[in-house]
């Protein structure tokens, strides 16, 4: 499978994931501002990867100052109030600046050449640890599978929305390879169809059983006894568990609450928000209404029509069966295990 980003030390090589699964295209971004618009045009999508595309628009930031001989401070700033405005939800957004901001202050006082060093040095870091932590989920989350799993996702939570291997995704590829997935419905996710256009081909090109549906099959399914078991990922989660996921997660969290089905939630421990107390908290994204009403150019609702299109939903965490991280399985109360998850080393 191809790469979902790559960095040379001159550009960060993004898989455009709008022309999946058709087509394999990538997109260069030379600066920060390139990268932000990488962003908020869904080139790059899913939290962590998001993350990990603006640690490297920092270092872009950096890079280009120093070939304009510009002052280094200023950029830098400049570079992450673009990132930060480029997607208001997922946080790993946010994680990920307030690393490199890090780096920057340590390297106070030190040459400008040196700073760039560090600022490369963390961003490499931040992508090989996602990496880590998506097979590390994979391994905690494959335990919790049953055998013969039946498995629904929603949206995609995989090798394009990380580093590589994915959070959702990698736990689904490691159960693969455990040999206890027999099944994977995969939602469609209107109105983007990550579903349909990227975890169907993420799983057909891992050789693992996998079945498109309508986001409103779900239920059916689930009331005929075809789904045992649910796992998603997560753009955000809350110091009370609530997690926040890509609209319509909502639903299918609920159905399976009425199925009593175990719906898992697979994500790193940069995607905890602790500082915020639940999904109240939280801005929601709403995104051009063009995404509802238009399909590969072809209007499909009404000329005048209003519409909604927030990008996320809000899942309480009493409809959350565990969440998955890296160092292993949080279980209510929420609250705290989260913490002390995010205590361990």
């Amino acid at each position: 499978m191809p790469e979902t980003m790559t960095f040379d030390g001159e550009a960060l090589q993004l898989l455009d994931q709008r022309a999946l699964p058709l087509t394999i295209r990538y997109e260069l971004c030379r600066t920060a501002e390139e990268t932000a618009h990488a962003i908020r045009a869904l080139v790059v999508r899913g939290a962590p990867a998001i993350g990990v595309a603006a640690a490297f628009g920092i270092v872009l930031a950096a890079r280009r100052a120093l070939e304009a001989q510009q002052a280094l401070a200023p950029a830098l700033d400049a570079a992450h109030q673009i990132l930060a405005a480029s997607r208001p939800t997922a946080v790993n957004l946010f994680w990920a600046l307030d690393q490199m901001r890090e780096v920057q202050c340590a390297s106070a006082g030190q040459p400008e050449d040196l700073l760039l060093a560090n600022l490369l040095a963390k961003a490499s870091k931040i992508m090989r640890d996602d990496l880590a932590a998506c097979h590390a989920m994979g391994e905690f989350g494959a335990a919790l599978f049953p055998e013969r799993a039946r498995v629904l996702t929603h949206c995609n939570a995989g090798a394009l929305a990380t580093a590589g291997y994915g959070t959702a995704l990698g736990v689904i590829r490691s159960a693969h390879r455990l040999g206890k997935i027999e099944q994977v419905f995969a939602d469609e996710t209107r109105p983007v169809l990550q579903g349909a256009r990227l975890t169907t081909w993420e799983l057909v090109n891992d050789h693992i059983p996998t079945t498109l549906i309508t986001d409103s099959t779900a239920g059916a399914l689930m009331a005929r006894g075809e789904i045992n078991c649910v796992v998603v990922g997560a753009d955000r989660i809350t110091a009370n568990g609530d997690v926040i996921n890509k609209i319509g997660t909502y639903t299918v969290a609920v159905l399976a609450r009425e199925h009593r089905i175990p719906f898992f939630v697979a994500a790193p421990r940069s995607t905890f928000d602790i500082a915020t107390a639940s999904g109240d908290d939280v801005v929601i994204e709403e995104r051009d209404p063009l995404e509802v009403v238009e399909f590969s150019g072809l209007r499909t609702g009404a000329p005048g029509v209003e519409v909604r299109n927030p990008a996320f939903d809000v899942t309480p965490h009493r409809f959350v069966t565990a969440i998955i991280c890296e160092t292993g399985v949080a279980r209510a109360p929420f609250a705290d295990s989260l913490r002390t998850h995010l205590a361990l080393r």
